[in-house]
């Protein structure tokens, strides 16, 4: 058995499309690729098993309920053999008039859903086809306390600061930064927010994305000081195995006052004693 604290985490990305089956096959190959690697957790991007609304095809019209509901459940018979956590992107249909929830559903090791996120930062594009979700979610895998996020998440650290009140020691955040016409704002930007957002919250992160051409970027590992040890290619599937080892102490520079500026005490001081602090001229 492992370390307590510590688990083995697969990463994976495909060139996610609009056809469920063949998405749900890449998945179970990929799961049990990671298998063979002997993880714990198979982490997998932004509505890897739907297709992306929006991307992929444009109305929910027509979309095949019934064999998505059939891949889901062959991908948690398939978590069940190989006793591995999942964590899959996919879209959790609502009653009546609602549009789905774009979702990351965790399967343990014994195929059972345990826990549904729902994006909760929806782009403007993504309101014509999702509807966003109202909370944070946490589950705990060989001591180690897990949160998830998806894609535009990211642009709100508000929400790892909410994770981070909750305890999280490692967010599995998937993305769907793909099928674009080439580098973008997205190249530049995406992996230096999660360094960031790891680093001011003493996190690891498993960080994914879809990799249809052009991919943005290609899926990163984000240890707590902030440092990327480790990126799959750019533009091709693959599976990439890294330990996240609670155990081990990073460099913190936030930590001796973190807490305190979460509370919204936001300087380093006990007290503020010079009457000049309050006075907002230059001289």
């Amino acid at each position: 058995m492992a370390k307590k604290g510590v688990i083995r985490v697969a990463t994976c990305q495909f060139a996610v499309g609009s056809n469920v089956g063949r998405n749900g096959a890449q998945i179970r190959r990929q799961i049990t690729q990671a298998g063979r690697k002997r993880v714990d957790i198979v982490h997998f991007s932004e509505c890897a098993l739907s297709g992306y609304a929006g991307v992929e095809f444009k109305a929910w019209d027509g979309f095949d309920w019934e064999l998505l509901k059939a891949e889901t459940l062959s991908i948690r018979d398939l978590a069940r053999q190989k006793k591995l956590w999942v964590v899959l992107g996919s879209v959790h249909r609502l009653g009546g008039k609602h549009l789905p929830h774009n979702c990351l559903y965790v399967i343990d090791p014994r195929g059972k859903m345990v826990e549904r996120y729902d994006k909760r930062f929806c782009t403007t594009g993504d309101l014509k086809y999702s509807s966003p979700g109202d909370h944070c979610s946490i589950f705990e895998v060989n001591g180690v306390k897990c949160g998830l996020l998806i894609c535009y998440d990211v642009r709100f650290p508000e929400l790892y600061r909410a994770y981070r009140r909750l305890g999280a020691q490692c967010m599995f955040h998937s993305f769907y930064n793909a099928r674009a016409d080439g580098p973008g704002i997205h190249t530049v930007i995406m992996r230096s927010s999660l360094q960031c957002r790891a680093a001011t919250n003493y996190m690891w992160i498993s960080g994914n994305n879809s990799s249809g051409h052009y991919q943005t970027w290609p899926s990163v590992m984000v240890q707590p000081d902030g440092r990327i040890i480790a990126q799959l290619q750019r533009n091709r599937a693959g599976v990439m195995v890294n330990a996240v080892d609670t155990n081990r102490e990073f460099y913190d520079a936030s930590a001796p006052y973190r807490d305190r500026s979460m509370r919204g005490v936001l300087h380093s001081g006990t007290t503020v004693t010079d009457p000049r602090s309050k006075d907002r001229t230059c001289l």
